[in-house]
């Protein structure tokens, strides 16, 4: 024990302070010399214990009688002080290897514990790399690779982590040209060897497609490859970010599998994660933890308690001897056509226009667009320009044979996907 207070303690307080207590929750931590990042048991009147990391308030809060706290779990928790509680000291982050890394976060000691696997954790951005700006509240995409295994310890109990930050964008900005940096990345830790899987940390917005991508770009893998994100920061009450990291390490490390998946939550609670195909895998909700569903198929495995399910009997086996093959050219010319009552032809000649080398229909029902847009059609077809046909529905598949206007569409050179 390192010190205890009650609320009935004195101390001096000050109105600010860059951790963003004020009032008699810093008159509490002021008492027992508690600082952000100091792991704490506060204890209140009523019997309650809570145990976690002291995290800072947003400076422009009012509130004077929460002491947010990160628990074991990684979800936070704001004790209210108002009806008396006590708070002890258990271990000061100064004591932690490294010391406090950015005021917030506890540096991670640096180990490796036999007979765990070792995984290369990959950050990208996103989310799950974000932390909160605690004098506007906004979200920035500021944590670095290592940073994510310091604010989830966790992980040290399921793999042994090699964290890089290859780049620290948000989703939304991502490309081509950082789907072939991600993949010749992966491929650097896959053939320099000593890793048993690959997680790659990246913001939920367009993992799906980032995952697709990776599935085309990464021939012949021998391990695991497995995206994960999070729908809530890890400085947020109600984060998925603990339980999403510390499952796809165990899916990466562990799992049977050498395909790129993508790694979330399962349902709403905090009971599993499902590993989604690459190239199945689609976000269908913009807040829910369990956002990702696999469309036209099951998930390929579960993972819970540390264990990883196989759901699916024809996967790509784990075969460490096989050699892996990079194919990270992708075209940046290819645009996507949702079509629409009311749409024009000129949404499909301004791509042909601007040398576009293929564009992606998005169409209605089994693969069908207005008869207004067959001149534009038969034109990117004479001029060499791949037209693909998709659906705008989430469920199904295209059958360009059933109607006519498919028929026609497939006669005028537009391939069904």
């Amino acid at each position: 024990m390192k010190g205890s207070a009650d609320i009935s303690d004195t101390a001096s307080t000050h109105d600010a302070s860059e951790s963003g207590y004020r009032g008699e929750a810093l008159k509490v931590l002021k008492a027992v010399h508690a600082t952000v990042g100091d792991l704490v048991r506060i204890t209140s009147k009523s019997g309650p214990i809570f145990e976690g990391i002291v995290m800072p308030r947003p400076a422009l809060s009012t509130d004077e009688l929460h002491i947010v706290i990160k628990q074991k779990s990684g979800y936070n928790v704001g004790v209210d002080i108002e009806q008396g509680a006590s708070v002890v000291v258990l271990k000061r982050a100064s004591e932690e290897a490294g010391g406090p890394r950015d005021g917030h976060t506890i540096a991670a000691p640096k180990r490796v514990v036999k007979g765990l696997p070792t995984v290369g954790l990959l950050s990208t951005g996103g989310t799950i790399a974000s932390k909160v700006d605690y004098k506007t509240g906004a979200v920035s995409p500021a944590l670095s690779a290592q940073d994510l295994y310091d604010v989830v310890p966790e992980l040290g109990d399921v793999a042994n982590v090699r964290a890089e930050i290859i780049s620290n964008i948000l989703s939304e900005n991502m490309s081509p040209e950082t789907w072939s940096m991600i993949a010749e990345a992966i491929g650097k830790r896959v053939i320099e060897g000593g890793v048993d899987g690959v997680i790659i940390a990246h913001g939920t917005d367009t993992m799906h497609y980032t995952a697709a991508a990776l599935s085309f770009a990464l021939r012949g893998l021998p391990v695991p490859v497995v995206l994960v994100g999070s729908q809530r920061s890890s400085d947020r009450p109600s984060s998925d970010a603990a339980m999403n990291l510390v499952n796809s390490a165990v899916a990466a490390g562990k799992g049977p599998f050498a395909e790129v998946t993508l790694c979330m939550h399962g349902e709403i609670g905090d009971s599993f994660s499902l590993c989604h195909r690459g190239t199945k895998v689609r976000k269908m909700h913009t807040s829910r933890r369990d956002t990702f569903r696999s469309i036209n198929a099951k998930p390929i495995a579960k993972v819970q308690q540390g264990k990883v399910e196989m759901l699916v009997q024809e996967y790509e086996h784990r075969d460490p001897k096989r050699e892996l093959h990079i194919q990270a050219k992708f075209d940046g010319k290819v645009g996507l056509v949702k079509t629409y009552p009311g749409i024009t032809a000129d949404l499909i000649d301004s791509l042909i226009d601007e040398g576009y080398h293929g564009i992606v229909l998005e169409g209605t029902g089994l693969g069908h667009i207005p008869e207004k847009l067959y001149e534009s059609v038969k034109r990117a077809n004479e001029e060499d320009v791949v037209l693909v046909m998709t659906s705008q529905c989430i469920s199904g598949r295209i059958d360009m044979n059933v109607y006519s206007t498919g028929r026609e569409l497939l006669a005028m050179g537009v391939v069904p996907w």
